[in-house]
């Protein structure tokens, strides 16, 4: 009996030309990079699949419409205030006089193709990326993904929001209307009010007496040279951090602080990641062509004298603007021959100081806390009363002075008097956080209870049984094993004890500490024990 043998069969196709130049580039660039360790290591990370994660995403990809579209911007603005006559195709304006800045600006809407196009969503994109960045911090505040190790990261996402804020004030002011000098004009009066050293900031800023010889130059170096090389490094370190200190996730079944639940980034989250940048700016290009911005041609350009009502900045600058229509009248105290300017210098403290509260927020937690564990694992905001009533109080003294900024618009629209809205708000202001702070702490804690009694005794079915005694009850069903550990697995902390330290002395930061940390943790609900539960199924069997 003979057998037959099968001989495997290769492909005698050799490689062509331009497959061996491709190999030999890649070799090449490996072998002096290690690049291919780079991407293999960067293609396992775990991003975790929860839908809250996009707001990140979000941020960075309105960033990339940001450089795009500014990239097409520059070739054609001017950055000049060189008084030129516009000859241009706006009828209205035609033959008046403004700066090369305007001019170009307006070329830019009417005279080039695709101009105005590119105009509205810059702007646009811009606004989605600061409202985004703020959205995605509120996230990570709520959630305690600040805590350690991303304490750092944190800071460095705050100074994101704030060069983002930068950026957008910087790039509003540029086109040299009567909008942009009006808000330039308030930023001038905001930092000449600053004692001693504000008249010199100011000149140093716009290059001498308000609005100087050339301010839209100024302000376009800072908004397209520093501020960008700032925010990209900034933005570098963000993303480093976020790959060395990994994502925080949702608590649920197998899921610790060391096994992150998710999809890789190569293939599948990259191949997701492509397809939602494309949804951002497709979504961006639909707001601009069905939606007007910043229409500049009908404010025309800057002139000092017709300060209009109504003028408002964008939204991520009205906090500001609000803060200074808040103070009361007469806040100004005479030094001999000098004023200083309380109703200016006061709002801006408060300001500073609302951000850097904001900013360290992280380090007076784990101070308060004594908490230095590393946390991987993303708290349910109900989970943590104090914070999240903190949060709400935070965001609604920052949407008062929002709302603050348009009381001239409440009040026209709402045919009120400017000074009952403005008197109103005033109040608000003040108590506002606080009843936010304790309506919000009061939920948190009901939903706390209300998530016991359910992973103790389940849903409520609806249906009702007769017991064999006569009793009529409802029968609950139990939940499942995820449902169950989403409800319960929290940490249960507890106010640090007042203890003496080496030395054997109580001292004053430590009493403060005590007391910061008994009001932190002093309404809490413990967490269901696994006794609980089965002690709890027991009853009902």
């Amino acid at each position: 009996m003979s057998t037959a043998t099968e001989t495997p069969t290769t492909s005698s196709t050799p490689p062509t030309r331009g497959q061996r130049f491709t190999g030999w580039a890649a070799n090449y660039v490996d072998e002096r990079t290690s690049i291919s360790g780079l991407v293999k290591e960067l293609g396992r990370k775990i991003f975790p699949d929860h839908w809250s994660f996009m707001l990140g995403e979000v941020a960075l990809y309105s960033f990339i419409v940001i450089l795009l579209s500014g990239t097409f911007l520059t070739f054609f603005f001017q950055a000049s205030m060189v008084p030129v006559e516009y000859e241009g195709s706006y009828v209205p304006l035609k033959g008046i006089e403004m700066s090369a800045a305007m001019a170009s600006t307006l070329d830019l809407s009417f005279d080039i193709r695709g101009g105005l196009l590119m105009r509205q969503v810059h702007h646009w994109a811009a606004l989605l990326f600061v409202a985004s960045i703020g959205l995605h911090m509120l996230r990570i505040f709520f959630t305690g993904a600040f805590r350690k190790p991303r304490e750092i990261n944190w800071v460095i996402g705050f100074v994101l929001f704030v060069l983002a804020m930068g950026e957008g004030f910087t790039g509003y002011s540029l086109p040299d209307d009567l909008l942009s000098g009006n808000g330039l004009r308030i930023i001038d009066g905001l930092i000449k009010g600053i004692p001693i050293i504000g008249t010199w900031i100011s000149y140093l800023l716009f290059g001498g007496e308000f609005p100087g010889e050339d301010v839209v130059g100024r302000f376009y170096v800072l908004h397209i040279l520093l501020l960008p090389a700032i925010l990209v490094a900034a933005l570098g370190v963000h993303m480093l951090l976020l790959v060395i200190n990994k994502h925080t996730q949702f608590a649920g079944p197998g899921r610790t602080n060391d096994n992150v639940v998710g999809v890789p980034i190569m293939p599948v989250f990259a191949a997701k990641a492509g397809g939602f940048f494309f949804i951002i700016f497709g979504v961006i290009v639909l707001i601009a062509s069905l939606f007007q911005i910043n229409p500049i041609w009908t404010y025309g350009p800057y002139d000092p004298s017709p300060v209009s009502a109504g003028t408002q900045p964008d939204w991520y600058i009205g906090f500001a603007d609000g803060a200074l229509r808040l103070v009361p009248p007469g806040w100004e105290l005479e030094l001999g021959p000098y004023t200083l300017s309380l109703n200016v210098f006061i709002p801006v403290v408060v300001l500073g100081l609302f951000l850097v509260v904001v900013a360290i927020y992280p380090f007076i937690e784990a101070w308060i806390t004594g908490d230095k564990r590393e946390h991987h694992i993303a708290d349910r905001p109900r989970n943590a009363p104090t914070r999240t009533a903190i949060g709400a109080a935070g965001v609604t003294f920052y949407a008062v002075m929002w709302a603050a900024a348009s009381s001239d618009l409440i009040a026209t629209h709402f045919k009120l008097s400017i000074e009952n809205v403005t008197h109103a708000i005033q109040a608000l202001l003040i108590l506002g956080p606080i009843i936010a702070y304790i309506v919000t702490k009061r939920i948190c804690l009901a939903l706390q209870k209300k998530d016991r009694e359910i992973a103790l005794h389940g849903y409520e079915s609806g249906r009702i049984v007769r017991l064999p005694g006569g009793e009529y009850i409802e029968v609950h069903e139990q939940l499942d094993e995820y449902e169950r550990w989403k409800l319960v697995s929290y940490e249960d902390y507890k106010p640090l004890m007042l203890r003496p330290n080496a030395q054997g002395k109580i001292t004053v930061g430590e009493r403060l500490r005590s007391r910061a940390s008994s009001w932190f943790f002093e309404d809490r609900i413990a967490p269901v024990t696994k006794t609980d539960i089965e002690k709890s199924h027991g009853d009902h069997h």
